[in-house]
């Protein structure tokens, strides 16, 4: 080979690494793009798992302050139904007393 030639390829080299160095900038930039990416997907995906154990919690809570009124209802509906049973009974047993 000539010294031309040897010169030649040279600069053919030189043009290619060149270019791959580029390319190799480009996707170093591109790569620290994915991984804030993956980053940011990951603490969404940790925030998501916070929130859900979070309405988890307030469902359960809301159950809770939904039976209250309920049961209150019920307590009184008993209520009112012993008062009743009791007064029906002691006036039966009344009446029985006087007609002896």
């Amino acid at each position: 080979m000539t010294p031309e030639e040897i010169a030649v390829k040279f600069e053919g080299h030189d043009h290619e690494i060149k270019s791959l160095k580029h390319r190799m900038d480009a996707q170093e930039e591109e790569s620290k793009s994915i991984q804030a990416l993956v980053v940011s997907v990951e603490k969404m995906a940790v925030s998501m798992e916070n929130m859900l154990a979070e309405q988890k919690k307030q469902g359960k809570r809301l159950e809770e302050l939904e039976r209250e009124p309920a049961e209150a209802h019920r307590q009184i509906k008993m209520s009112v139904i012993t008062a009743s049973v009791s007064a029906i009974v002691g006036a039966i047993a009344g009446a029985v007393l006087v007609l002896l």
